[in-house]
């Protein structure tokens, strides 16, 4: 017993030695510091849980959120391009809160003559511009398209006061409104709506000169209650142009007047079909709902080029119903081609539609309404059941952008119909995205003037997911040469230019958006990037897709925060990811990981120097150590020597002896028998920790890939080593070899070392070929 006490104290000593010598060669005592640990706990950075949001991500017992209810009368005069509306807004207070004022928003004073947007603009002049921007700018006197209100009055016409600071509104009550209480008012506005096309903007009309039509695509069209909650308060953060929208849900009421001889579709369900339809549309609508895997027309193109010869001089209301939507958009012209198609989500039918003009064709009719089938189906599988009963593509030049139940696209052939693959993948992408926004943000509420990465970013990473399913689903779609959707992002090489350029044009995901630097990156790219890197490399599908389902359903209806979708993460996976968010949404840190150095150790019976020292500093001698193993690196001198005696490939006594005592018979049948031995050291000169994927070559060809998680940095941010036992040579290492990590620099991740060639002798090789 008490040899094998010496034997135990002996090993923990020597193998202990090591650490004992790093601490009394440390040349000078260094101060102290705080803990800049990158699997430090988010504390610092997170809000504190409460009963409003829980520590687990999900809704707490007092969470609460408001509801806007609108009646609206909307009237397009097509001759002067103006927009008219009367609304009233019934606004009930679900807060613990007394409200003495509330805020609406005026997005359209954007456009608005004295509007601040263009004066926090900076960069000079624009070398090259729209036509329509330069003259709006320096030729006239600017296009006035900002809302006019003529009236805000109470529920008995009484006048409200009201004071209007930019693009927001506050009304004044004339007293408290208490929790569970409600109020109404009625707003009468009109503005002028702008070419969108020549002036830019979200929604307004694009002109067709050949045949003196407009087509509109309309939003931001009527004046909107802002967000209050448990987090801002009043979400009354101005709109300057770029930071989308954060509104509060609520159900509506809609009837909007056109020329009787235009088509027009919106947010909500129509519910005058029957006034507005021809018979022929009734009937092809009526085929529609019974066709899963072709599109039906509604109005024929044939149709549509001879309604655009038409001028009616009458009016058409179409009226429209809404339940629990958060905003409100239509598209309307005499131009339009419309179809339709079914498709099955969960236990009940959506409409897949699309409304585009002749220029839209022949690539509209040939894959829109296939795209929104296509992305209804990819996302409920991903989060939930898409719970409207209808989702629109409507064509829109230079567009990309989204509401409730129906979304504006770009992607046009030229004026003979041919377009190329990038106009078509383009367009499939877009209408992919903008449809997908009906979860994100239309649906799980996040606030956009805060946070566009949390719709933007999540809606990327899971558009990302919806164009493979759709380059599966319907290849007939792919060009030659393709096997595959080529989505621009998503896949982590895609991202490693921007996570690897110039720092001072880089911003943290976790800003604003109107203060980011190249926004796209920012916001979509690099969020929709971290997320399939989540998913496929760090937590695996299975894990990852229940956790972001559960996220989803938890906050479909709701208005989450980061910290909740963080939270809910890793509550619904077991998986500890602070050590993520912070690298990837806190920093600018990027991915930089590679092989410093490999030695190679062989198993001897002769005591290495690295045991003398040891026994000699602590005084021994070699015969009091306990039975060991000795590894001798290649190259070495003791390496040398014993080859020179012919003992370095013999078996150790000690560890022969311990197996044959340790193991039976059979055991020992199917135990390995490792004849290499590697010290594989990596190195991290980026700042963000991840797992280190590494592939390991043999010499008889064949390969292994290990997946070290990415703790195993916990405890050296710089470097770390691994010890590999094999029983084939290794002849290469190479890190992230399907690069799958956005590493910004592959050049240093194989052993031995890859010489890339220079471009100057690539040129010469072609040359000479």
């Amino acid at each position: 017993m008490m040899k094998t006490l010496k034997y135990l104290f002996l090993s923990v000593l020597f193998i202990s030695a090591n650490t004992f010598a790093q601490e009394q060669e440390q040349p000078e005592r260094k101060p102290g510091h705080t803990n800049n640990n990158k699997f430090k706990q988010l504390y610092d950075e997170f809000s504190t849980p409460n009963m409003f949001r829980t520590a687990s991500g999900a809704p707490g017992p007092a969470y609460y959120q408001q509801q806007a209810d609108y009646k609206m009368d909307i009237v397009i005069d097509d001759d002067n391009a103006k927009l008219s509306g009367y609304e009233t807004i019934t606004y009930t207070n679900n807060s613990p809160d007394p409200l003495n004022y509330l805020w609406v928003q005026l997005d359209q004073n954007m456009r608005a003559k004295d509007s601040e947007t263009p004066l926090i603009e900076g960069g000079g002049v624009a070398q090259a511009q729209q036509a329509g921007r330069f003259a709006s700018s320096y030729m006239t006197d600017g296009f006035d398209g900002g809302f006019k209100i003529e009236a805000v009055k109470d529920i008995n016409g009484k006048d409200l006061p009201h004071l209007i600071n930019n693009t927001m509104m506050r009304v004044e009550l004339p007293k408290a409104l208490l929790k569970g209480e409600k109020v109404s008012f009625s707003i009468k506005w009109w503005y002028n709506i702008n070419d969108y096309v020549n002036m830019g903007g979200r929604s307004g009309y694009e002109f067709f000169p050949k045949d003196g039509n407009r087509n509109y695509i309309i939003a931001q069209f009527f004046p909107r209650m802002a967000v209050y909650n448990d987090v801002e308060g009043w979400q009354n953060s101005q709109f300057w142009g770029r930071d989308e929208f954060a509104l509060p849900f609520g159900n509506y009421e809609v009837n909007i007047t056109v020329p009787s001889d235009h088509i027009l579709d919106a947010t909500g369900r129509l519910v005058n079909r029957k006034e507005v339809f021809s018979k022929d549309m009734m009937k092809r609508y009526e085929e529609a709902k019974k066709s899963y895997d072709k599109p039906v027309l509604i109005v024929t193109q044939a149709e549509a080029e001879e309604a655009e010869k038409s001028r009616a001089t009458g009016t058409k209301t179409w009226k429209f119903q809404a339940e629990n939507v958060r905003d409100f958009g239509f598209a309307t012209s005499r131009k339009y081609i419309w179809d339709m198609m079914a498709v099955k989500i969960g236990d009940k039918d959506v409409m897949a539609v699309s409304m585009y003009p002749k220029e839209g064709n022949p690539l509209w009719e040939e894959w829109s309404t296939y795209a929104v089938a296509s992305t209804l189906k990819s996302y409920s599988r991903m989060t939930f059941d898409y719970p409207y009963h209808k989702a629109i593509s409507v064509h829109a030049k230079n567009q990309g952008m989204e509401y409730p139940m129906i979304c504006f696209n770009y992607g046009r052939p030229d004026e003979n119909g041919n377009y190329s693959d990038r106009t078509k993948y383009g367009m499939i992408s877009v209408i992919i995205h903008e449809v997908g926004h009906n979860y994100f943000p239309m649906i799980v509420n996040s606030d956009e003037r805060q946070w566009t990465w949390m719709d933007e970013g999540l809606n990327t990473f899971v558009q990302y997911v919806a164009e493979q399913d759709f380059g599966e689903w319907y290849p007939a779609a792919l060009s030659p040469g393709h096997d595959k959707y080529p989505s621009s992002r998503g896949p982590a090489a895609n991202i490693v230019p921007y996570m690897g350029g110039d720092q001072d044009f880089i911003a943290p995901i976790m800003t604003k958006g109107l203060n980011t630097y190249q926004f796209g990156n920012n916001a979509y790219g690099k969020p929709g990037t971290a997320l399939n890197i989540l998913r496929e490399t760090v937590m695996g599908r299975e894990l990852f897709d229940y956790a972001f389902k559960e996220y989803s359903n938890r906050w479909m209806f709701k208005h989450p925060t980061p910290e909740d979708f963080f939270r809910t993460m890793e509550d619904a996976s077991a998986f500890d990811l602070d050590w993520f968010w912070r690298g990837w949404f806190y920093t600018t840190d990027y991915v930089d990981m590679g092989v410093k150095e490999v030695k190679k150790y062989y198993v001897s019976s002769e005591p290495n120097e690295y045991a003398k020292m040891m026994a000699k500093r602590y005084g021994m001698e070699l015969s009091d150590l306990p039975p060991l193993v000795y590894m001798v690196e290649e190259g070495s001198e003791e390496f040398k020597e014993e080859m020179k005696n012919g003992t370095l490939l013999e078996n150790s006594t000690p560890l022969k002896e311990y197996v044959m005592d340790n193991f039976s018979e059979e055991e020992r049948k199917t135990m390995k028998e490792p004849k290499y031995f590697y010290n594989v050291t990596f190195e991290k000169p980026g700042g963000l920790v991840m797992p280190i994927i590494v592939e390991y070559t043999y010499a008889d060809g064949t390969s292994k890939t290990e997946k070290y998680p990415a703790q195993i940095w916990r405890l050296n941010d710089k470097e770390v080593s691994k010890a590999v036992a094999s029983d084939k040579e290794i002849v290469k290492i190479t890190v992230d070899p399907n690069l799958e990590t956005a590493d910004v620099d592959t050049s240093n991740n194989s052993w031995p070392k890859e010489v890339k060639q220079s471009d100057f002798d690539k040129f010469k090789d072609e040359v000479k070929d």
